[in-house]
C-alpha cells in the first residue's frame, strides 16, 4: 500500500486511452484510469475512428466526468501508434501514460508509479504487468525478474535485460523528456510498435526506476472475434511485421551509440520471438512453414557471430543455427520441443564421426560440443509421457543427453497435476525413476482420476519435478506421447461420480495434459455442445 499522494502530486499523470471499436470494453479502460484518484489530472481518450457506438459512450462519460477528455480521429490509422500520439500531444500533466480500451489499470497502480518517480527522479518508471487470461481469470506476470525488487537503473545501459520488457503501457513517463527527445510511436499501421517506442526510450538514456507493484492487467481474449495483434498470427505477414519491429529497435539502440543494448535485443529475439513462433510452427500449412523458414533465414543472416555468441547449445541460438544450416523446413516437432520452456531437446541424438554430439545425422555441422559439460539445472531434459485413460496409469521416460543425465544419478519425480483455471489446486505424488535396459530412466505413477473429478472439472496441466543423486532439482514439462491407442477421450465408471470422462491430449507446446469431466450434468454437456473439444 502507497500513501495518498502529496498535494505537490495532485494532477501530475495524464492517462492516454486509445480504442477502435472497442465498446465493450472501453468505460472499464477508462473508468479503471479515472479511479487512480486524484494523482491523475486528465484522461485522454482517443477514439480511433470507431463504427460501434464507442464515441458517442465516451462523450456520454465526459459529460458527467471533467477528468475525462475525448479526442476523435477523422479518419481510422490502421495501428495504436497514430491515437497514442494523438493524446500525448494533448497531455497535460507531468508525467503520462498509456492504457488501451480492453485492459485495466489496477487500483494504486498510479500512485505507486508516481512516487517512485519522484522520489527518484526518475525520467522513466515501470511497474508489474500481468496477463490475464479471460474467461479463466489466470495471471502470468511479465518480465517478472525485472520486477522483483525495487531498483534504481542510471542508465538503460547498465541494465540491459530492460529490452526484454518491450511494453509500453506498464510504464509512467516524464512528459517533457519524451517531448524533448522527439519519442513518439511509429504512425499508421504498425504492428508491434511498442517495440519501436521502448527502443527510443532507451536510446535516449533515461533514468529508471522499477517497482514490483502491478501496474497493468493485460486481458487475453483468445476466443475474441478479432483478436489482438500479438495474438493473431496465423499469417506470415504477422512475422514479417515482428522481424522488422526487431530489426528497427535494433538499427535505433545502435544508431545511439547502445551498443549492449543492440545486441541485447538480437539476444531477446532468440530467446523469446523466435522460441515462441517456432513453437507454433507445427500448426501451420506447409505453404506458411517454407515462408516463414525462408524469411527468418533471411532476417538472421543479418546477425554476426558476437550475436550468437555464448553458448551454441542455447535453445534460440540452436534454433538459430538449424535454420541456418538447412534451406528447407525440417525437424519441426523436435525444433518444437526445443523452443519450448523448458527447453527440451528429444531424441535421436547423433554424433559426428570423431564423436562431437551434434543436432542430427543429416546436419552434423550443426554441434552440441558444450551440452554434456552443462549442469543438470541446464540442461534440455526430455521426459516423454504415456498415459491410457483406461489403465489410470501414466509411464514416464527420461532420455538420456550424452552422458549427461547419467552423470548426475537421477533419483525420483514428484507428478504435479495443476488446474489450469484454478489457481493453487494442485495435487502431487513422488515416485522413483528406474534406469532402463536402453540407457533411459522410467517411472510410472496412477493418475488419480477420482481426486482430479471431485476437486475441479477442466483442464488439467501435467509438471514434473527431477531430483537427482547431488540434492538438486530440476523442474521439467512432459512432452505427450501421440501413438495408436493414446490420447483418446474415454469414459470410465466411478463410485463416487457415476461416471467420468477423461481425455489426453497434447497442447501446443506438445506437452501432456487432461480435460476431465464427471457426472451426467456434465456429460450431457459435453455430448451436446463441446464435442469438438474432447474428440480427437
Amino acid at each position: 500500500m502507497h500513501p495518498d499522494p502529496s498535494p505537490a502530486d495532485a494532477g501530475a499523470v495524464s492517462v492516454v486511452v486509445i480504442g477502435h471499436d472497442d465498446a465493450a470494453h472501453v468505460a472499464d479502460a477508462v473508468r479503471s484510469a479515472l479511479g487512480q484518484g486524484p494523482a491523475v489530472r486528465e484522461v485522454v481518450a482517443v477514439d480511433d475512428c470507431s463504427t460501434d457506438g464507442s464515441a458517442e459512450l465516451l462523450e456520454r462519460l465526459a459529460a458527467a466526468e471533467p477528468r475525462l477528455r475525448v479526442v476523435r480521429l477523422p479518419v481510422n490509422s490502421g495501428g495504436c501508434g497514430t491515437p497514442r500520439n494523438t493524446g500525448l500531444d494533448a497531455a497535460a500533466a507531468p508525467y503520462v501514460m498509456f492504457l488501451d480500451s480492453d485492459d485495466v489499470l489496477p487500483p494504486g497502480a498510479v500512485d505507486a508509479l508516481l512516487a517512485a518517480a519522484r522520489e527518484t527522479d526518475a525520467q522513466v518508471t515501470g511497474g508489474l504487468c500481468v496477463r490475464r487470461e479471460l474467461p479463466s481469470g489466470r495471471e502470468v506476470p511479465w518480465e517478472p525478474a525485472l520486477y522483483a525488487s525495487p531498483a534504481v537503473v542510471a542508465r538503460p545501459a547498465d541494465r540491459p535485460r530492460l529490452v526484454r520488457d518491450t511494453l509500453s503501457v506498464n510504464k509512467l513517463y516524464a512528459t517533457d523528456f519524451l517531448r524533448a527527445h522527439g519519442i513518439r510511436f511509429p504512425d499508421g499501421r504498425f504492428p508491434y510498435e511498442d517495440m519501436v517506442f521502448t527502443a527510443r526510450v532507451w536510446a535516449a538514456a533515461p533514468r529508471v526506476a522499477l517497482v514490483p507493484d502491478r501496474v497493468y492487467v493485460w486481458h487475453v481474449r483468445r476466443a475474441a472475434p478479432r483478436l489482438s495483434i500479438s495474438l493473431d498470427r496465423t499469417g506470415v505477414g504477422n512475422w514479417r511485421a515482428r522481424t522488422h519491429a526487431c530489426r528497427t529497435a535494433h538499427a535505433i539502440l545502435l544508431d545511439a551509440g547502445e551498443k549492449g543494448l543492440a545486441r541485447a535485443v538480437r539476444a531477446k529475439f532468440l530467446d523469446h520471438d523466435l522460441r515462441m513462433y517456432v513453437r507454433e510452427l507445427p500448426l501451420r500449412d506447409d505453404a506458411y512453414r517454407r515462408a516463414w523458414w525462408a524469411h527468418t533465414r533471411a532476417h538472421l543472416a543479418e546477425y554476426d557471430a558476437a550475436d550468437r555468441s555464448g553458448d551454441p547449445a542455447a535453445p534460440g541460438v540452436l534454433l538459430a543455427r538449424v535454420l541456418l544450416a538447412s534451406p528447407e523446413p525440417r525437424d519441426l516437432p523436435r525444433l518444437r520441443e526445443l523452443a519450448a520452456r523448458p527447453s527440451r531437446l528429444c531424441p535421436p541424438y547423433a554424433r559426428t564421426a570423431d564423436g562431437t554430439p551434434c543436432w542430427s545425422a543429416e546436419l552434423p555441422e550443426v554441434t552440441l560440443e558444450t551440452l554434456p559439460e552443462r549442469p543438470v539445472r541446464l540442461l534440455p531434459l526430455a521426459v516423454d509421457a504415456e498415459l491410457r485413460a483406461r489403465t489410470r496409469l501414466l509411464r514416464l521416460r527420461l532420455h538420456e543427453l550424452y552422458g549427461a543425465v547419467g552423470r548426475a544419478g537421477p533419483l525420483d519425480a514428484e507428478v504435479e497435476w495443476r488446474h489450469r483455471d484454478r489457481a493453487g489446486l494442485v495435487l502431487r505424488r513422488t515416485v522413483p525413476l528406474r534406469p532402463a535396459a536402453d540407457g533411459a530412466w522410467t517411472a510410472a505413477a496412477p493418475v488419480p482420476l477420482e481426486r482430479l473429478a471431485s476437486l475441479g472439472t477442466g483442464a488439467w496441466d501435467l509438471r514434473l519435478r527431477l531430483r537427482f543423486r547431488d540434492g538438486a532439482t530440476r523442474a521439467v514439462s512432459a512432452h505427450a506421447l501421440t501413438g495408436p491407442g493414446l490420447l483418446r477421450p474415454r469414459a470410465t465408471p466411478s463410485p463416487h461420480h457415476g461416471l467420468i470422462l477423461v481425455r489426453p491430449y497434447a497442447t501446443h507446446g506438445g506437452a501432456l495434459a487432461l480435460r476431465v469431466a464427471a457426472g451426467p450434468q456434465d456429460a450431457r454437456r459435453i455430448l451436446t455442445g463441446r464435442l469438438r473439444r474432447w474428440l480427437p
